[in-house]
């Protein structure tokens, strides 16, 4: 009898779904808008050079992290299902960086041997 009860409680619990206190929702929706305004803060107080583009994609990544977390459901998903979506793009900007450095290494060689244009 056991199992048919736990059957029976899985499947009201997936005809449910999951229910998330709205507390949860505004205290995203507030880091949110906290991290729009240090983004914006950055230009606001003249930051120039890597310190200011440092600061901006990393108040993007953590804006995006919560939005795919929360908004998105990611948090209460599988690990599988999280790496199947998350993975792939990490790689590809891994990927990027090595074509980056690559393409240093290109310039730097072809100003070497050829000279720079005149």
């Amino acid at each position: 009898m056991s199992e048919r009860t736990a059957h029976m409680h899985a499947q009201a619990q997936a005809q449910s779904g999951q229910h998330h206190p709205i507390r949860l929702y505004l205290v995203v929706w507030g880091l949110l808008f906290v991290l729009s305004a240090f983004s914006y803060m950055v230009d606001y107080l003249g930051m120039q050079g890597y310190l200011r583009w440092s600061l901006i994609l990393l108040f993007m990544m953590l804006k995006a992290g919560l939005i795919v977390a929360v908004f998105m459901h990611m948090a209460w998903e599988r690990l599988a299902l999280v790496y199947a979506i998350l993975l792939p793009p990490l790689l590809v900007l891994i990927f990027v960086a090595l074509m980056v450095s690559e393409s240093h290494y290109t310039i730097f060689t072809r100003l070497a041997f050829f000279g720079a244009a005149s």
